[in-house]
C-alpha cells in the first residue's frame, strides 16, 4: 500500500556546515523530518517536513508513564551515490514488537518502510562517504494523551529524523560487570527498545566511567551471574575458537546487527552457540588464556571490540590487536554496506521515494 505524504522543503539547506570529515555522533541533525499522529484508531496527517521543535503539552503522557519506543537504523552510499538502507524490514518488524509490549498501536510495515524511502532519499547528501561513517535513522513514538491516569495513551505520535555520523567508538571499550542493578529480567521490558530500558542504564554507566571504564556488563537480574548484554549492545566472545553469545531469553534485546553476525558467522562455517554464559566462566577463560575476544554488536557501533573485562577484584585484558572473528565481522558488514563484498543474503535495499 502506498500513502501519500505532504512534502514541505527546507528554504535553505544546513549542509554546508557539516565537516563531513569531522562529525560527532548524535549531535548533527539533517534538514527534515517524518512525522505522523495516530488518532481515532488510525495513522494521519503524514508529512515531511523541516526538523524544528514539537510543542508538547505538560501532561503529555509519555513523560509521566513511558510510552516511548524508537529503532535506530544506517543508510550508506556506493561508490555510484546510490543511498543504501540494510535490513530495513527487520526494523519495521522489531518497532511494532517494541509498540505491542509497551501497550502503543503498530505501524503498518509499508507507512514505515515508504516514510524511512522517501526521508533518506531527500536527505542522501547528508549520508558521509568516510569508512565507518553513515547516516544515521531515528524512527520513534511516544504517547500524546494530556491526561494525569496511569493508562494507555489513545494518541501518539510517530516521528522520523536522520543523522550523519562518524564511528561510535574509535578505540576498544573497557566493560564493568555490574552485579548491583539490573538491566532487565524475562517477562519485563528488555526485549523491547523503549526510552526506560535506557533511562535505567545512565547511573550505572556513570559508575563505570568513574572507574575508568566505558559501558557496563549487564548480568541477569535473578542470580546475578549470567551475562546478557553491554550497554547498548549485544555482546560476543570467543572461547577457544567458538563464538558464544547470551540466547535470547525475553530479557535480552534482538540484535539486527546481531542476527546478521550469526548469519555471516555461521555461513563462514566457524562454531557459534547461543547460550547462557556466566561471568565465573569468563574469568576463568580469560585467566587460562582460552577467551580470546569480547566484542559488542549493534547498529551503531557496528562491531566494539572489547580490550578489558572486571568483575569485582579480577581483570581480564584482551588482545585487540589480534582479532580474528570481530575485525572480519566489521569489515564484512561495512563492506556489504557499501557493496564492496558480495550481499549474498540479500540485506541491502536501495533507499528510492515511493511516489505519490
Amino acid at each position: 500500500m502506498s500513502y501519500t505524504f505532504k512534502i514541505t522543503k527546507i528554504e535553505k539547506s544546513g549542509i554546508s556546515n557539516l565537516d563531513f570529515n569531522n562529525i560527532p555522533f548524535g549531535k548533527v541533525f539533517t534538514d527534515h523530518m517524518f512525522v505522523a499522529d495516530f488518532i481515532n484508531g488510525e495513522w494521519t496527517n503524514l508529512e515531511i517536513k523541516p526538523v524544528a521543535p514539537i510543542p508538547t503539552h505538560p501532561g503529555n503522557m509519555a513523560w509521566h508513564y513511558g510510552q516511548a519506543i524508537f529503532e535506530g537504523m544506517k543508510a550508506t552510499i556506493d561508490n555510484s551515490g546510490n543511498a543504501l538502507l540494510f535490513r530495513p524490514e527487520m526494523h519495521a518488524e522489531r518497532i511494532n514488537k517494541s509498540a505491542v509490549r509497551m501497550s502503543m498501536p503498530e505501524i503498518p510495515h509499508d507507512l514505515f518502510l515508504q516514510a524511512v524511502h522517501n526521508l533518506v532519499d531527500m536527505e542522501k547528501s547528508w549520508i558521509p562517504p568516510q569508512a565507518g561513517s553513515a547516516l544515521y535513522i531515528r524512527p520513534f513514538m511516544y504517547a500524546t494523551d494530556e491526561t494525569i491516569g496511569v493508562r494507555s495513551s489513545e494518541t501518539y505520535k510517530f516521528i522520523i529524523f536522520t543523522m550523519p555520523v562518524g564511528p561510535y567508538y574509535t578505540n576498544p571499550v573497557k566493560l564493568l560487570a555490574q552485579d548491583k542493578y539490573i538491566r532487565a529480567v524475562v517477562g519485563g521490558v528488555g526485549e523491547a527498545k523503549t526510552a526506560g530500558n535506557y533511562a535505567a542504564s545512565l547511573l550505572p554507566a556513570t559508575m563505570a566511567r568513574k572507574e575508568g571504564y566505558d559501558q557496563v556488563m549487564w548480568l541477569d537480574g535473578v542470580h546475578k551471574k549470567y551475562v546478557q548484554e553491554i550497554g547498548t549492545m549485544n555482546i560476543f566472545f570467543v572461547i577457544n575458537d567458538e563464538i558464544i553469545t547470551p540466547n535470547l531469553d525475553g530479557a535480552i534485546l534482538a540484535g539486527i546487527t546481531r542476527d546478521s553476525m550469526l548469519t555471516l558467522f555461521r555461513d563462514q562455517g566457524y562454531k557459534v552457540t547461543e547460550r547462557p554464559i556466566s561471568i565465573d566462566e569468563l574469568i576463568e577463560a580469560g585467566k587460562n588464556g582460552t577467551l580470546t575476544e569480547a566484542f559488542g554488536s549493534g547498529t551503531a557501533a557496528v562491531i566494539a571490540p572489547a580490550s578489558h573485562i572486571k568483575h569485582n577484584d579480577d581483570v581480564v585484558i584482551l588482545d585487540t590487536d589480534n582479532r580474528k572473528y570481530s575485525k572480519w565481522a566489521f569489515d564484512t558488514i561495512n563492506g556489504i554496506r557499501n557493496r564492496t563484498k558480495e550481499d549474498k543474503f540479500n540485506w541491502i535495499v536501495p533507499a528510492e521515494p515511493y511516489r505519490n
